[in-house]
């Protein structure tokens, strides 16, 4: 059995060390400012997992996990390992597998990647789990979200005095938020982590210690066909109502997040080579931001364009022609 290196293992407990230090300090800053430290915090695991593999990433989650469970609590540790070290080290390692083309059909000479799409599914379905487990921590319900319904009313009767809210209309708005914010959650750490691989994966090359070829990313980012599935089902369960219902609203804001990231992908790759493609994208993520129906034309977008697009490249005793993508 081979043994670590140490200087592998000493790599790894740097990284986990900085993204320790970067999570602490995002829970030191209650502002729209902490999100980035967060994710943020995925890219030290990241880097070292694609640079230097799975030894040094896992040395990297396990010294995170071990300086905030000592730091802060082990609660915190839990969290903080399921929200980014988790995913992070995961991603790195799915990134690094590879086989020979030959088992699926393709060349002898040539080496097949782990495809991107398979890497997106992953993590939507990473993140909807630890949603979902964190909800369990937190006691995520009605007790929670009720009391931030009531406190918005309160301030709009101060401002004007003559708003009367409708007991119906204040019941279902509390009932929409409840199943908003996990959807929300689940859909922004998906949107975030995915650009921290992405950062991680740019870097890695650049120093050109990355084991994965740099792929084109309009025309390989696609969500996996089964994937369809896995959001119907999620929407199905929001109708049911109560623990499913707030299961599904988690599974629609993770995978409707991975769907729109393919659909903004594939709008990408539609457009090349038009002479109004930057203004064209500009106005149609200045909408997204801004208006739901942009979004949602954005994610059928996603949902209509799945597919694999495989990484190939050369094994080290070939001589063979450079990267290409073969289509799923």
């Amino acid at each position: 059995m081979k043994r670590p290196n140490i200087k592998t293992l000493l790599i790894g407990a740097l990284a986990g060390l900085t993204a320790a230090l970067l999570v602490l300090g995002a829970s030191m800053q209650p502002s729209f400012f902490s999100a980035l430290l967060y994710t943020a915090s995925a890219l030290p695991i990241l880097i070292v997992g694609l640079g230097w593999g799975n030894t040094a990433a896992v040395s990297a989650v396990v010294s995170a996990a071990a300086l905030g469970a000592i730091l802060i609590s082990p609660s915190f540790a839990l969290i903080m390992t399921m929200v980014t070290l988790l995913p992070a080290g995961w991603l790195s390692h799915l990134a690094n597998l590879a086989r020979p083309a030959a088992e699926l059909g393709g060349p002898d000479h040539l080496l097949a990647w782990y495809p991107l799409s398979d890497i997106l599914l992953h993590l939507c379905g990473l993140v909807t789990l630890a949603v979902i487990v964190i909800g369990v921590i937190i006691g995520y319900g009605p007790e929670i979200t009720d009391p931030i319904v009531d406190l918005l009313i309160t301030s709009l009767k101060q401002q004007q005095p003559e708003f009367m809210p409708d007991p119906a209309a204040t019941a279902q708005t509390k009932s929409l938020i409840l199943l908003m914010l996990p959807a929300l959650q689940g859909g922004m750490w998906v949107s975030m982590l995915f650009a921290a691989y992405y950062f991680a994966v740019r870097i890695v090359a650049a120093s050109g210690r990355g084991l994965r070829p740099r792929e084109d990313i309009p025309s390989s980012l696609r969500m996996n066909r089964n994937s369809i599935f896995t959001f119907l089902a999620g929407l199905a369960a929001c109708f049911f109502g109560g623990v499913p219902a707030l299961v599904g609203a988690t599974v629609i804001g993770s995978f409707g997040a991975g769907f729109l990231l393919s659909g903004f992908a594939s709008l990408h790759f539609r457009t090349r080579g038009k002479d109004w493609r930057i203004p064209a994208l500009i106005l149609c993520y200045l909408a997204s931001m801004l208006m739901l129906l942009p979004a949602l034309l954005i994610l059928v977008l996603g949902l209509s364009d799945t597919r694999k697009a495989i990484a190939l490249t050369p094994t080290k005793d070939a001589d063979a022609p450079k990267q290409s993508d073969t289509k799923i």
